[in-house]
This record gives C-alpha cells, structure tokens and sequence, in this order.
C-alpha cells in the first residue's frame, strides 16, 4: 500500500511538471519526492521544514515576495539560494560535481502554481530547463523545485496565482504566513538514515592506524590497533581528503578526513495580504475626501484673511 502511495505521489508530481515546464532533469542527485514519501505534511509542529532532516549544514537564504495581492492576480515568489560558484561538492561516485540546487515554498491555503497559460513570458525564460511541482494532491499549496543546477538557478522564481474569496468560502481577505525553504549541495544523511560521503567520519576507537589501504572505487579501507591488540576497520568514502596517515594515533570520533561539505539548508517566512479592491477604493476615497476638505480649509481661511484685511482697512 506504501508502494502504490509513493508511485501516485510521483506520477502525480511528474504529470503536472510535464504539463506545466516540460520534462527536464538536470544532474539529479537528490530528490524532493524522497521528503514527498516520508512526510505528508514537509513543515513540522515547531516550524521545522522536512529537508533539514538530511541537509544538516545551516545557510541562509532570501525570500521576495508582493507585500499584498488582489484576487485571481498572478504574482511572482522568489528564493535565492546565494553560494561560492567556484565551490564544488564532492558527488556521490566520489568525483567533483558543481552544486545543485532546491527550493520548497509554503503558500496559504487557496493560493496555487500558475497555469502554464497565465505566466509571463520573462518568467517562462528564466524557469527554462526547471519544472515546480505541487507537494502533494493533498497540499496542492506547496511548492517544491529541483535539484537543478546552482550556477543558473541561484534565484529560484515560483509563478502563484491568489485564491477568490468570492469563489471560495474558505479564503477570507487577511494576512497570511508564507514559508520557503532553500538548499544548496547534496545532504548529509539518506532518508534511509544512512550517511552519506558528505561528512566527516570519525575513528570508531582509539588507537593506532596500522594500515590505509584503497580500493579500486577509491575507498580508503583504514585499520585500527587499540592498547589491547583488537583490530578494527572501518571504510571511508572516495573521493575524500583523509586527515591521517599510516602510524598515526587517533582518538575516538577524531575525524579521519576532512568535511566535504558545501553547502547547505536554510529556511525563511514572510507574510502577504490577500487585499479586497473594495477596501482599497473606499481607502482612495477616503483620502480623496480628506484633501477635499483641506482645499476647502485653505480657501475658507483665505477668505476669512481678506475680511479681517478689509476691516482694518475700513
């Protein structure tokens, strides 16, 4: 039943990027479908967002976004996920790979991606190659996007469309939260729990490494001699800067390499106003109505001056 769920869940993620952006994929390492599988609902009861689970490493991102929208307006969303273009991480083969890159953003409820037919032509050219999908049919007001690649797609751009409160008695005219969420680099920790060769992995005990020796797959394969004589070995990953050499003592968790890591999750909130033009009108009005009467104070008083002139002069 788990299964079926996942496929659903992907074939309905899948169906509205073909519909929406085309199909493109672009050096995936990482995919959200693996938070779409584990968490029904990616934002916690402490605010948390579900890619913090395994892209452990804080980095800070930005979010623009309209102050307040009109019913049915199409508005634009960004995230931008800053980093070192000259930065690389190391991918899972063990080789140098540039940084990809991912966004999720939580939208109020009623709020949903605009229809391929409803976004700009600007927006469509700087989204090309980049498909946003729908977290689930369930939370159709939850975006997510990639891994793409980071060197293009610092400025992750989300097309939304506002919900008519006049057509959905749900939505009412007021201030809602809006949550994003930004990543850069592959993540540090497998949705299976497993980690993965982003990290630095430290001496299972205490003692003196007796022998490095390295795979064909280049995997440092590296023994361990404690006081007592047991022996221990443990692998680290390749493609990995080890710290240590042959002879070496070591403590135990000491890091046997040094921290690959890149990159980095960071999330942010904001809020937007779903305005009524009404309100906005009579707002016009109002302040027109108010000018009005200062006109009017400023010629009544001009008036007045000249009397009280002419009685002087009188």
């Amino acid at each position: 039943m788990a299964t079926n769920k996942f496929f659903k869940s992907l074939l309905f993620t899948l169906t509205i990027a073909i519909s929406l952006f085309g199909f493109c994929i672009e050096n995936s390492e990482a995919y959200p479908v693996f938070a779409q599988q584990g968490y029904s609902n990616p934002r916690a009861a402490n605010g948390k967002l579900a890619c913090a689970n395994c892209h452990l490493n804080q980095k800070a991102i930005e979010i623009e976004a309209p102050q307040a929208v009109l019913p049915n307006s199409v508005f634009e969303v960004e995230i931008k996920v800053p980093y070192d273009l000259n930065r690389q991480q190391i991918g899972a083969d063990g080789k140098k790979a540039d940084l990809n890159v991912g966004g999720i953003l939580i939208l109020p409820k009623g709020f949903k991606l605009a229809a391929k037919s409803q976004i700009s032509p600007e927006v469509k050219a700087k989204n090309k190659g980049v498909f946003i999908s729908p977290y689930s049919t369930e939370f159709d007001n939850i975006l997510v996007v990639g891994p793409i690649a980071g060197k293009t797609h610092q400025e992750l751009i989300f097309p939304v469309v506002a919900p008519d409160p006049e057509k959905n008695s749900e939505v009412k005219y007021l201030t809602y939260p809006m949550y994003a969420g930004g990543n850069r680099g592959r993540g540090q920790v497998y949705p299976t729990g497993e980690k993965s060769n982003i990290n630095a992995f430290g001496a299972v005990q205490a003692g003196q490494i007796s022998e490095i020796s390295t795979s064909e797959k280049g995997e440092n394969n590296i023994t361990i001699i404690n006081s007592s004589g047991a022996k221990t070995s443990q692998i680290v990953p390749a493609g990995l800067t080890l710290l240590v050499k042959q002879g070496d003592l070591v403590k135990a968790d000491q890091p046997l390499n040094i921290d690959p890591n890149a990159g980095g999750f960071g999330q942010e909130e904001t809020e937007i106003v779903l305005q009524n033009s009404a309100r906005i009108f009579g707002y016009l009005a109002f302040c027109f109505c108010v000018l009005l009467t200062q006109v009017f104070l400023i010629i009544k008083k001009k008036q007045y001056e000249k009397v009280q002139a002419a009685e002087l002069n009188f």
